[in-house]
């Protein structure tokens, strides 16, 4: 299952050995890193990344799970969940291409204060238990959800709905009297100029998603091909995972301009 993976830990030197010992795990077989980096939260409560190379599929940060993730971790510190969904509101698309809810990221915030350090990764695991033990004897705090499919759902849940609002004026539209079908008109073009926005940002993303999508498979199959046993059927399974995961975000988008 790909999940999203936060380890906060007292000071940097934690950190450091958090980030190696999980390398090492995703050098096993036991996960696989997708992609990670070192961060520590400063006074001010904004975040900083102390660390983000590797040579892991996705490399750079922006428009990705875990850099929006990163980018919402700097926000306000120590609120309750209401407050804290309120607080993002302005950032709900990195809460949405994150993949986390507000349950979770309220969680490591209220871990995460000013002067810790975290481990921030993108991963696949099967079992807990590799990474829990390992982080755990480095008195580090884990956390970790499941990838949600917030994104495609939200988006196409924002185009159905600008579709059947252009339909209801374009039907007002056709009942109108004469001195309002212009204002009508420039409603409805008004109307479809945002919503051929709203396709287009879906249609970049989803190629962003779909250059992701093959760094992950080709690198799990790369490992595969070295692996044997166990490991080789684990990382084998964990690349069909993934593209079947893409496919069903793919059949929302296309769902979208249907």
């Amino acid at each position: 299952m790909e999940r999203m993976l936060v380890v906060v830990l007292n000071d940097e030197s934690k950190a450091y050995e958090a980030s190696r010992a999980l390398n090492q795990l995703d050098a096993e077989g036991s996960i696989t890193i997708h992609a990670e980096s070192v961060i520590t939260k400063k006074a001010d409560g904004t975040v900083t990344m102390k660390q983000a190379d590797g040579d892991f599929p996705i490399r750079t940060l922006g428009g990705t799970a875990i850099g929006s993730l990163i980018g919402l971790l700097g926000g306000p510190v120590g609120v309750g969940v209401g407050a804290l969904a309120g607080a993002v509101a302005g950032n709900i698309s990195d809460l949405f291409v994150a993949g986390v809810d507000s349950d979770f990221l309220g969680e490591v915030s209220d871990t995460l204060t000013p002067g810790k350090f975290a481990v921030v990764a993108d991963i696949s695991e099967e079992w807990v238990t590799p990474v829990d033990t390992r982080m755990e004897a480095l008195g580090g705090f884990v956390f970790r959800t499941a990838r949600k499919s917030f994104e495609e759902d939200e988006r196409a849940r924002d185009v159905a709905d600008m579709k059947a609002e252009v339909e209801e004026l374009k039907a007002e539209h056709a009942r109108a009297k004469a001195d309002r079908k212009a204002k009508l008109q420039a409603k409805i073009d008004q109307l479809n100029a945002k919503l051929q926005k709203k396709l287009e940002q879906a249609k970049q993303r989803s190629e962003q998603i779909k250059s992701e999508t093959e760094a992950k498979v080709q690198a799990l199959q790369k490992k595969a091909a070295k692996a044997q046993g166990d490991i080789k059927t684990s990382l084998d399974a964990r690349a069909k995972q993934i593209r079947n995961q893409y496919e069903q975000s793919m059949a929302r988008v296309k769902g979208m301009v249907a």
